[in-house]
């Protein structure tokens, strides 16, 4: 069934999108907006958890953000190739539910599965746009803007938003990752050496180069068309 939302955001695995933008993912549902997450993998050679663990705690942080619908298209963890079979899998996604805008991560990451991923997005959302781009069912091609948030790493943002009353939400939402960040049990990663912590100092940098407590960063494609936000309007 074919929807009309207004963001798609995709990760490679669950928690990937909480780190980059799950402030503004909060800050737009709380403006009335829909979101839908699409995880790529199930994350099954983490270091810590379980499959089926990470699926719980992925439907608890999407929760805490609002969201309320969230899938996974279960492509093998490290397997994310850019094959032709895994740009019609998104296709099929931009076009079921054809957002206005789409976010995938940056592709300048340490994890190899996060660049594979922001470039497998970029065939996808291009490939989503030609009407004679077949994915094997009867679907439309959709048309979206594609921006890209940041999982690892520190970069010049092209534009952020203001997640300064979305703080808590957010780290809420990456606490609910208690396998990754903070296991009772379990090996020693950069995820469990505090890593909330660094993203949350990532986004408090972005917010003091704008003149707020915290702020997310974010990657275009192509030039952000900007009406009053210019002028410090809300």
């Amino acid at each position: 069934m074919k929807q009309q939302i207004d963001i798609l955001a995709i990760g490679a695995h669950a928690d990937d999108v909480e780190i980059g933008m799950g402030g503004t993912i909060a800050k737009w549902i709380h403006r009335g907006k829909q979101v839908v997450i699409c995880d790529l993998t199930e994350a099954e050679l983490s270091s810590n958890g379980t499959p089926n663990l990470r699926k719980e705690e992925a439907q608890h942080a999407a929760k805490i953000l609002g969201v309320g619908k969230r899938i996974n298209l279960r492509f093998p963890d490290r397997g994310i190739t850019g094959s032709h079979e895994q740009i019609k899998a998104v296709v099929r996604v931009i076009r079921q539910y054809r957002p206005r805008v789409i976010f995938a991560p940056y592709h300048i990451d340490r994890h190899p599965d996060h660049g594979h991923t922001s470039r497998l997005v970029r065939e996808a959302v291009f490939s989503s746009g030609i009407h004679r781009f077949q994915t094997g069912e009867e679907d439309q091609a959709h048309i979206a803007t594609l921006n890209y948030y940041m999982i690892n790493g520190i970069h010049t943002p092209h534009f952020v938003v203001d997640i300064s009353n979305e703080r808590d939400q957010k780290m809420d939402s990456l606490l609910a990752y208690k396998s990754q960040f903070r296991p009772d049990n379990g090996v020693i990663t950069p995820l469990t050496d505090g890593y909330t912590d660094a993203v949350m100092a990532r986004d408090r940098l972005f917010g003091k180069e704008v003149g707020v407590q915290f702020a997310e960063g974010f990657m275009t494609t192509k030039p952000v068309v900007i009406d009053h936000d210019l002028l410090g309007e809300k």
